[in-house]
Formats: C-alpha cells, structure tokens, sequence
C-alpha cells in the first residue's frame, strides 16, 4: 500500500481533548478502509507565520499512514467538512521516517539547550562586551578633543 505524510492544523481556541478526538476521527476513517496509522505526532500549538482564518496560533498534528489513497481522499474530504480544521497537506512518499520527526527533535533540542541554560542568550546577556581586547573603545585609540574634532582643514 502507498505511504503518506499528513498534517493538519486545528485551531488554536480547540482544546487538546478535540484535537485528539479529530486524531482519534482520522485513525477511524483509516482503518476502516483498510490502512493503519504508523505514527502519530501532536507538535502542539505552534505560531502561523501568516493569519489564516483569523487564527495566528493552530494545534500541529502528523500522522504517517500506510493506507490505500481512497483512504486519504476520505480523510481530506472530512478535514474540508470540519469547522477546527484549518488546513491540511498529505504528501506520498517512498518510506516512512523511522523516530521522531525533524519537528520533535528540534523540540527536544530546544528543550536540553534551555535545561542546560547555555545557548546565545544565556551566555550574554545585556548585550555585555567586556570580551573585547583594550576596554570597550577597542583598537579605535583615544578620543579627540571636541575642537579638534570641530576644526578640520579641507584642503586650505
């Protein structure tokens, strides 16, 4: 049977329990023509980088399935139909990613870079710059004299 990648975005004002319903709606639809849900990722409430139907914010879900395509049209088809439903993307694809996806290992990542407390804002912050060589004027030299600076000659 064909392998799919799905996503959906559900609205950010649906409450964790209906996106896991609308999961849960989806898994159903599958396995009743036949396929099966491999793998299935809820990545949360993420930021929109434009407004879509007026949500700025959407529930994330993957789901990798291993479904005849009639399965798919079907799951679309219902996506289309429901109002928390904001968008959706199936891609086909040659095999289906074994782990974690790329989406929950940046989290993951995330997550230990603030447990350890590092990372580029950890390390300085307000903009300190006492690393530099000389003080904080650098290899720029002394400052001039205001009148000196005032007084050039262009040329005279």
């Amino acid at each position: 049977m064909p392998l799919y990648e799905h996503v959906f975005l559900a609205r950010q004002d649906a409450s964790p329990q209906q996106v896991e319903e609308l999961t849960a709606q989806m898994t159903g639809i599958v396995e009743g023509l036949g396929g099966k849900i491999t793998k299935t990722e809820n990545w949360g409430v993420r930021s929109l980088t434009y407004r879509m139907n007026k949500n700025r914010k959407a529930h994330f879900v993957l789901l990798n399935i291993d479904a005849p395509s009639a399965a798919i049209a079907e799951i679309e088809r219902q996506e289309r139909i429901s109002e928390d439903v904001i968008r959706y993307l199936s891609v086909r694809v040659e095999e289906l990613e074994e782990g974690p996806s790329a989406m929950m290992r940046k989290a993951d990542r995330d997550r230990e870079r603030d447990d350890r407390g590092g990372g580029f804002r950890g390390e300085r912050e307000g903009g300190f710059r006492g690393d530099r060589e000389g003080g904080f004027r650098g290899d720029r030299g002394p400052r001039r004299p205001r009148d000196e600076a005032e007084t050039t000659t262009d040329g005279e």
